[in-house]
């Protein structure tokens, strides 16, 4: 145990999480008992309600995304819950508090610490099952497009991957904010869903190179601002629909990290700026940061309705084979989630 872990009280010894028997796929996730976790003297102990499952926790049922030292080896970033235990230096909430979380891992479980900096309220309004939506995509989408990104009102912004968690989550913040908001997408209904998120433009794909659209969409004139997710392939032509001044911002890879051919001269005669950003091993202070702007700015957006969370299905625990599956196929809608209980 860890000198600074503080005894949980009155609570099962025991817990169900999922385990991965071995790197694989799917069907390499099995229910498993093992000890409930025991907070630090700055986390709090959930009582797990629901958990959103996200494609980083694929990535390590495969072997590729290991988590960062110290981390819960069990999968899941983000839940929603009840306190039930607090650490000896959290002064911030109380037990019986209903919260959603960024974890550092061990989402996909019964109970969960967490820490108390990396935690939020329930937005009034939202059930278990939404809350437990909203960590994992808000945090990423505002360290990104607004921190890194710099967005701001009136500009043109192109978000790929726009049905996705990330994408139905920077469509609507962009929007909310402000900016127009363009969005690539694999089919028709889906484009037509980012449309009715608050996108003013969607680009199915598979239909039309997104270069030639977006030029079309901004009269020639390209976006502020790319929010990419594919990675080398997209890598020049994202480049080039960028305007000056412009900022490409990639937030993964799922298509590749090595961009062959590298043209730079759009780069230094448009001065663009290209960066990026991962989540998971920034500090617990960073987190805690970025928690305060989104209880600041993007919470009440969700509790005034101006923004939704968007479930795509619900799983039990015990499916999460089926939720990963679903994942993969990319044929969800914005979230997939786990009930607990």
């Amino acid at each position: 145990m860890n000198p600074t872990a503080q005894p949980v009280p009155n609570l099962p010894t025991q817990m169900r999480h999922i385990g991965v028997a071995e790197p694989g796929g799917p069907e390499v996730l099995r229910i498993q008992t093992g000890p409930i976790p025991q907070p630090r003297s700055d986390e709090v102990l959930i009582k797990v309600a629901a958990a959103g499952v996200n494609r980083p926790d694929v990535q390590q049922r495969k072997g590729l995304y290991p988590p960062p030292p110290g981390a819960s080896l069990i999968l899941g970033l983000e839940v929603a819950g009840e306190i039930v235990a607090l650490g000896s230096a959290v002064p911030s909430f109380a037990v019986g508090d209903r919260v959603t979380a960024l974890c550092n891992g061990g989402g996909y479980a019964e109970y969960v610490a967490v820490p108390a900096l990396q935690c939020l309220p329930v937005p009034s309004g939202l059930s278990m099952l939404e809350a437990a939506s909203l960590p994992e995509t808000t945090f990423t989408v505002w360290a990104n497009l607004f921190d890194l990104g710099r967005l701001k009102p009136g500009e043109t912004v192109l978000v790929h991957g726009g049905t996705s968690g990330i994408g139905v989550t920077a469509t609507q913040l962009g929007a909310a904010f402000g900016a127009r908001v363009l969005v690539t997408a694999g089919s028709e209904q889906k484009c037509a869903a980012a449309l009715e998120l608050g996108a003013q433009g969607a680009i199915n794909y598979r239909n039309e190179d997104f270069l030639d659209a977006v030029r079309r969409l901004t009269d020639g004139a390209g976006v502020d601002l790319v929010l990419d997710m594919v990675g080398a392939p997209y890598f020049t032509r994202n480049l080039r629909a960028l305007k000056r001044d412009g900022r490409l911002i990639e937030i993964a890879f799922m298509h590749g990290t090595v961009a062959e051919k590298l043209d730079l001269l759009p780069i230094m005669m448009k001065r663009l700026t290209i960066t990026g950003s991962t989540m998971r091993p920034r500090t617990t202070a960073e987190k805690g940061t970025i928690a305060t702007a989104l209880r600041e700015t993007v919470w009440p957006w969700y509790e005034n309705k101006r923004i939704r969370p968007v479930i795509h299905s619900r799983f039990p625990l015990a499916r999460a084979a089926e939720a990963h599956a679903l994942m993969e196929s990319s044929a969800h809608i914005g979230k997939i989630v786990l009930e607990i209980i």
